[in-house]
């Protein structure tokens, strides 16, 4: 009885002190402490070196010692209480593989290359919108942009960004394709000045976010002076869809389908594609997955995936989250977050990143018995045993 009424007093305490210490604790214990020590606030010469960086959750914990607490803070909140955004990183462990065995994986890195709206590309991910780069790098996005260029992956630029679209076009490599985000809260005269302004810089598609139609309650980026507390709304409608896409040539794509009903609107309207997403959980928390929504297309509506391109991003990390989402029909899985933290590099960081995400899918695919990567399909997936309990 003694040991059970001290236990109940002080594991609560200990684990309240624990959390108090490590405020940002969001990812598991890869030993990054102790293979780079301690990284001061704006101290270049205290960065390791890039190229020993391990994982992209190595980049977050250098970025969360190189940068100020309320730059970080804002590529890092979520919204409320962020139980969506631990969901985002969960629900990929909620899916577990089904490994083949006894299959030659020889040439598994030499099908990566993919395609996204006709535009050719070395790998099934690219690098998702993801607002002021500049908060890590000086360079912003030129660094992105010029980062992509090395791993040729698309980088897809966003609408508040710390340089010009000019910039970008400026530091893009030749034949480099480029898209760019809109978002839904300007009106018709904003919206079509911004695309006239991405059609002048040779942007080759517009990424129309329609997961943000009010503001967010980011209470973790309020307390850092990072977060709004106004309140806006939008009247964005499927018709003010088409009213844009009339507005241009560039394929329109539709950035935050959260559902598979509006999934299914957007491939009958004919949307050159989807994107899966929830913002990064920075919108709404209780907000789904994107693999959880693939899965939801999967499950009610397969054909989505057939008669349109379907791109996600959210909670990636692992180059086994990427091949998740590719099984379950995803054309290509963007990531914002650890580009973001790997940008802190500039190019070199973005370069690194890149590389890495390559080598750990075409392990995890060689282990998955998955020989040619445009195969891949849900039969390597153990449906049977998912887990759809949302994570705490």
């Amino acid at each position: 009885m003694y040991f059970s009424s001290v236990a109940t007093v002080l594991l609560p305490a200990l684990i309240a002190s624990v959390d108090a210490t490590r405020p940002f604790l969001n990812e598991p214990d890869t030993a990054a402490f102790e293979q780079y020590g301690t990284i001061n606030q704006g101290d270049v010469d205290s960065l390791p070196d890039v190229n020993d960086i391990i994982g992209l959750q190595d980049f977050e914990y250098v970025a969360r010692g190189y940068m100020n607490i309320s730059s970080y803070t804002y590529y890092r909140a979520g919204a409320a209480g962020e139980w969506s955004y631990r969901n985002n990183l969960e629900a990929y462990s909620r899916m577990h593989f089904r490994p083949r065995t006894m299959i030659d994986i020889n040439n598994i890195e030499s099908t990566f290359n993919t395609t996204i709206l006709g535009h050719n590309f070395s790998a099934p991910f690219f690098i998702a919108p993801a607002a002021i780069a500049g908060y890590g790098n000086e360079t912003g996005e030129v660094g992105l942009t010029r980062g992509a260029a090395q791993g040729g992956i698309l980088y897809c630029n966003a609408q508040f960004s710390t340089r010009s679209q000019a910039d970008v076009q400026a530091a893009r490599a030749e034949g480099q394709v480029l898209f760019h985000q809109l978002y839904t809260n300007i009106d018709i005269e904003g919206a079509t000045q911004q695309i006239r302004e991405a059609e002048e810089n040779n942007f080759q598609a517009i990424l129309l976010t329609i997961d943000s139609p009010a503001d967010a309650n980011r209470q973790r980026a309020l307390r850092f002076g990072v977060g709004s507390a106004d309140s806006s709304y939008t009247a964005f409608t499927w018709d003010y869809y088409q009213q844009l896409r009339n507005l241009t040539d560039l394929p329109v794509i539709l950035k935050g389908i959260q559902t598979w009903e509006d999934a299914v609107i957007a491939a009958n309207l004919g949307a050159p594609a989807i994107y899966l997403s929830n913002h990064g959980a920075r919108q709404l928390d209780g907000s789904p997955s994107p693999f959880e929504v693939a899965l939801e297309i999967h499950e009610n509506a397969p054909w989505v995936f057939e008669k349109v391109e379907v791109l996600a991003d959210g909670g990636v990390r692992y180059g086994s989250d990427v091949l998740k989402l590719l099984a379950l029909g995803v054309k290509a899985v963007g990531m914002g977050r650890p580009f973001m933290f790997a940008n802190v590099y500039g190019e070199a960081g973005v370069a690194r990143a890149i590389e890495i995400m390559k080598k750990e899918i075409a392990m995890d695919a060689g282990n998955v018995g998955v020989a040619n990567l445009q195969q891949i399909n849900s039969s390597v997936l153990n449906f049977k045993n998912y887990n759809r309990a949302w994570g705490l």
